[in-house]
């Protein structure tokens, strides 16, 4: 059977020879038609088309956006704003990058009907303090734009008027969670806002009615009012509808970012047909299918169950599909679309720890058992890396997991919880194999790799 070719929708442009990111470019591609039809539609037509559309966020929850966007309060009268999450600080994703380096005004074309849909005058994009020049490139093209009355006031004649600014964070993780974020964009320390009563929606930023969509998401927005809810429902599968964006990384032969209809083909058929599969004389060891926080897959695995519709599945890793709903079902997430690829040169515990001195670092420390367990889990497996493993750190790994999972504001607790919930379940071999390995001697140094974490 053949595999699925790449549905370029939101690439289209990004890497075509000759194209370049600034307007003149893209209205030569039809640039802004879209935002021209809709300042002359009904804003609760074009809200109707993405609910209808199916379109979930593609941010790492998948939450439909049209019912986020239903959920906004409209009768507060207090104004009502649009975010652009631009964070993008999951480890393993680099697809929005992309659209914001190569097709800026795509984005801002996007943000502009969707801030029109939900009548916002004020959107911000809050973009990572890394992508200075991503930053540098939207303030140029928000400048283009303004310039050819595209946003700001009385936007095309239609009476309707939105700014948009570039707000650069200061790097941080958590600022990737929409509370935390709105808490930075306030101006303050970035710590996640309980849930309820803060959901953005009805107390977002200023306690006013607040929007946070990613940037892949509100791209997204513009294709659906071009092609109509109907046929951009007829991409993908059945409550995966449209094109994703995959970024693999890792141990195989063509590293990058691809996008295909959601469903189109199979985890297998991404590493072995699509990126050449892996490295010379390697086997598969393992697969995290969503961004470092989403729980990994070994190889030789057999994930069995029962679909939504009743029908049952039983998949082995490479037959998983990559829509939002298969790698749920093996036990992780597609989270934020990151797919990175292990290879048996792969040493588990150590890619354990690096990723828990990840966590450990990025932890805003607001809640206690975020802020001591992740600091914990960073000091085990750096402690078993180095030689000076106990026979009981699988366990306590396991244990120290358990008590952030769940008792935490946000969802950072479970980000950092299940790497080393799954790490240590489907490898525990290995972790315990590290607890025979001689204490290196007081003046010895440790691995070379551990001077990274």
């Amino acid at each position: 059977m053949a595999v699925a070719k790449e549905k370029r929708i939101i690439l289209k442009y990004a890497d075509a020879r000759g194209y370049s990111n600034d307007l003149p470019c893209y209205l030569e591609h039809g640039g802004y038609d879209m935002l021209k039809k809709a300042v002359k539609s009904k804003p609760e037509d074009i809200c109707e088309e993405v609910l209808k559309s199916g379109v979930r966020g593609r941010g790492g929850a998948g939450f439909p956006t049209g019912m986020k966007w239903k959920f906004l309060d409209r009768k507060s009268g207090k104004p009502i704003y649009l975010i652009c999450n631009a964070d993008e600080s999951e480890p393993g994703t680099f697809k929005d990058r992309q659209i914001i380096y190569k097709d800026p005004h795509q984005l801002i074309e996007g943000m502009m009907i969707s801030a029109y849909a939900i009548q916002a005058k004020q959107a911000f994009i809050y973009i990572r303090a890394e992508f200075f020049e991503g930053a540098r490139i939207l303030d140029r093209a928000i400048a283009e734009a303004k310039a050819k009355n595209l946003c700001g006031d009385n936007i095309l004649g239609s009476g309707y008027s939105c700014e948009i600014v570039v707000h650069r964070g200061a790097g941080a993780y958590i600022c990737g969670e929409e509370t935390g974020l709105i808490e930075s964009l306030e101006g303050k320390r970035p710590n996640p806002r309980i849930k309820p009563p803060y959901f953005p929606a009805v107390l977002g930023v200023y306690q006013c009615p607040t929007i946070v969509n990613n940037v892949e998401t509100l791209c997204n927005v513009k294709h659906i009012l071009e092609m109509g809810s109907d046929a951009f429902g007829q991409l993908g599968i059945p409550n995966n509808t449209g094109t994703r964006i995959w970024c693999v990384s890792g141990q195989v032969q063509k590293p990058g970012y691809f996008e295909f209809e959601c469903g189109a083909l199979t985890l297998g058929e991404m590493i072995y047909d699509v990126c050449g599969g892996l490295n010379p004389g390697r086997s598969l060891k393992a697969v995290i299918p969503g961004g470092s926080s989403a729980k990994v897959l070994r190889a030789d695995e057999r994930f069995t169950g029962t679909h939504k519709d009743g029908t049952d599945f039983d998949w082995g890793i490479t037959d998983i599909p990559l829509d939002f709903d298969g790698p749920i079902a093996a036990g992780s997430m597609s989270g934020s679309g990151g797919i990175i690829v292990m290879d048996d040169s792969v040493d588990i515990v150590e890619a354990l720890a690096n990723i828990n001195a990840f966590y450990a670092h990025e932890s805003c420390g607001q809640c206690t058992p975020c802020r001591e367990g992740s600091l914990w889990m960073r000091k085990i497996t750096t402690r078993m890396c180095s030689g000076g493993a106990r026979e009981e750190d699988s366990d306590l790994l396991v244990s120290v997991a358990d008590q952030i999972e769940g008792r935490t504001i946000c969802a950072f607790g479970e980000a950092a919880a299940w790497p080393t919930q799954s790490f240590v379940a489907k490898f525990k071999d290995e972790f315990i194999a590290k607890a025979n390995q001689p204490a290196p001697d007081d003046d010895a140094e440790g691995p070379a790799r551990l001077q990274l974490i």
